[in-house]
């Protein structure tokens, strides 16, 4: 693998200028045909700061798995693995991801978490004609008005996330909510999606805080929620953000029996992980994958923490699942042609440890089930990483917002 070292940014930043000077887009193939003797796979992601658990090495090490487990050829041609550290930049990442496609001829880029990453590499995949297979990212714009024939959200969105918790939490009483939310893409489509579907059940929003990205102190936000007396305090944020907030949460006394409540709209198993079950017990949330379901995501995650020492989150789970569709889409059609890809990939069912009976909408958008779940306490626990009590199993078509409701100017309604 071959890892991008962000002080070589400018040169390669001028390499990429001078490509696009000398053709509008790198050689692609034609349908039936492979264009350069390889394919490879660019997993474009955070190395080095908050959201480096929720995908980072993990996410280059499970794109590997898929490489390795395929074989590490499709039609007859290698298969690569790249990886690269975009520091939260959005700058940083499309200049990446603009020498990626440019001058080292990469396929299809993966990963890019997080959302604000995500929107600025796939606005640039769609015009250079490549893919782009978001498993880290969840704000809705992706699929609704920033929506690309080459894109993919293939984990989950917010809409899965937020409403989900919210339907769950509202049919036991806690209607008034307070918002603590990070000030980005993301943050922006969690607590969108988490009050409409306030509304639809009836609930209130009594107030809401904004927070800037990578926050140390959030203590200030949390004493404004605990005011506000709203029985749940949503935490419309990620990584080390939400992480900083339950613990600060707790050390206040905001949350506990007979308390308010706190709400995790967007929390992954590496956050339940460092915050210790003592301190996440009881919380409520929806997720894509959890590692102990069954049989079979308990095998693959055995052979993730393997290589990693840690359990595997959706994303990484995703990362692999995603890439292993790619690679059987390119191998059904021959070839490594964008369009006759992404065609072949929408119209392949996913079934695999990650999904059953996954589906890849018109808008970009692959549908499958959602998991609301439970943090056990640490009595519950009965071994390393038993975090989660599954409560239900959230079928594909109630779980996403319905594709009759998309804003993607490409889809038929």
């Amino acid at each position: 693998m071959v890892t991008f070292r962000a002080s070589r940014i400018t040169s390669m930043a001028a390499l990429a200028l001078a490509a696009v000077l000398a053709t509008p887009f790198a050689a692609r193939a034609q349908p039936g045909k492979m264009s350069d003797g390889v394919v490879k796979i660019g997993v474009l992601t955070d190395m080095s700061s908050i959201f480096s658990d929720i995908g980072g090495k993990g996410s280059v090490i499970a794109a590997q798995m898929a490489v390795d487990d395929f074989g590490g050829k499709v039609n007859g041609v290698p298969v690569k693995v790249i990886s690269a550290d975009h520091q939260n930049k959005t700058d940083v990442a499309a200049t990446i991801a603009r020498d990626w496609f440019d001058n080292q001829h990469v396929d299809v880029v993966e990963d890019l978490l997080p959302s604000s990453v995500a929107l600025a590499v796939a606005n640039v995949a769609k015009g250079k004609h490549r893919i782009a297979i978001v498993t880290g990212a969840g704000t809705t714009r992706l699929v609704n008005e920033d929506c690309s024939p080459y894109t993919v959200q293939y984990s989950y969105d917010t809409y899965s996330f937020a409403s989900n918790t919210v339907k769950a939490m509202t049919r036991s009483g806690d209607n008034s909510w307070y918002f603590l939310t990070v000030d980005y893409a993301l943050g922006a489509s969690l607590e969108k999606d988490a009050t409409d579907a306030l509304k639809h059940a009836n609930g209130t929003v009594v107030g809401h805080a904004k927070h800037p990205l990578n926050s140390s102190d959030l203590s200030s936000y949390l004493l404004q929620a605990q005011a506000s007396r709203a029985k749940v305090i949503a935490l419309a944020n990620a990584g080390a953000d939400t992480v900083n907030a339950i613990k600060t949460a707790r050390e206040f006394g905001i949350n506990g029996p007979g308390k308010q409540k706190l709400a995790g709209l967007h929390m992954f198993i590496s956050d339940i992980h460092s915050l210790g079950l003592a301190a996440a017990q009881g919380m409520t949330l929806t997720t894509a994958f959890y590692w102990d379901r069954d049989d079979a995501s308990r095998a693959w995650a055995q052979r993730f923490f393997a290589k990693t020492g840690k359990m595997p989150t959706l994303v990484h789970a995703g990362t692999y699942s995603s890439v292993m569709h790619y690679l059987q889409a390119v191998q059904r059609t021959g070839t490594d042609d964008a369009d006759t890809v992404m065609a072949s990939m929408k119209q392949a069912p996913v079934n695999d440890f990650f999904a059953k009976g996954g589906q890849i909408r018109p808008d970009g958008l692959m549908v499958h089930d959602m998991y609301l779940v439970e943090v056990k306490s640490p009595k519950a626990s009965t071994k390393p990483w038993d975090y989660y009590k599954v409560l239900q199993t959230i079928p594909a078509n109630e779980a996403f917002r319905p594709l009759a409701q998309s804003q993607c100017a490409f889809v038929k309604k």
